[in-house]
């Protein structure tokens, strides 16, 4: 129940969700490897600059790994993350036609991704009902006792365990804006929190 009801108030408290401006998974794949380490106010518009330049997995392949690194060069690890860019558009190409496996066993062969980075492309680009685990995920699933856990891929089996099927794809987004507005790493606002009756740090 307890866990029913924190996502209840996560939906009142965002009744539109997280909104991500391109649903294209190849669009979230490659914004997804960009947010790594960086910050959304910094990954969004840098992700934007990227696809305004090269849109499609053919041109990003076609792409000088110099002019990826000049349009990236604000998030964090940039020259890796260009010639990561590049490897995996390629193998998209080559190995899947130009389009982006819908399954989490192709999506971690992959150069640079992992569990979190698929299931936000399955989640957000394909609806499949998955969990993705980033750190304000992690953080808060501890901090408000969902999980008791000490890394991401255990947050998110034990999540699957308490957490209703239909709200798994949600969680990830209504937890982001949760965290990087309310319950932050550092300087939490509890003295404004939805859940200041309900939270075990507030009780």
């Amino acid at each position: 129940m307890y866990v029913k009801d924190v996502v209840s108030r996560l939906r009142e408290l965002y009744p539109d969700g997280y909104f991500h401006i391109n649903r294209d998974p190849f669009y979230l794949l490659i914004s997804t490897v960009l947010s790594q380490r960086t910050r959304d106010e910094v990954t969004i518009p840098t992700s934007q600059k990227l696809f305004a330049f090269f849109g499609t997995v053919q041109k990003m392949v076609g792409a000088d790994v110099d002019e990826i690194q000049e349009l990236i060069k604000n998030v964090g690890f940039y020259r890796v993350k260009a010639q990561r860019i590049i490897d995996i558009s390629r193998i998209i190409l080559e190995d899947y036609g130009g389009v982006v496996p819908d399954s989490m066993d192709e999506l971690l062969k992959l150069p640079g991704v992992g569990r979190k980075t698929a299931n936000c492309v399955l989640g957000y680009g394909f609806e499949q009902d998955v969990i993705a685990v980033d750190t304000h995920v992690h953080r808060i699933s501890n901090r408000m006792g969902l999980v008791k856990t000490s890394y991401p891929d255990e947050t998110e089996k034990e999540l699957e365990k308490v957490v209703s099927k239909q709200d798994w794809k949600d969680i990830n987004g209504l937890m982001v804006l949760f965290g990087q507005n309310i319950c932050r790493p550092v300087g939490p606002k509890c003295d404004e929190c939805i859940m200041d009756d309900i939270c075990p740090k507030m009780i």
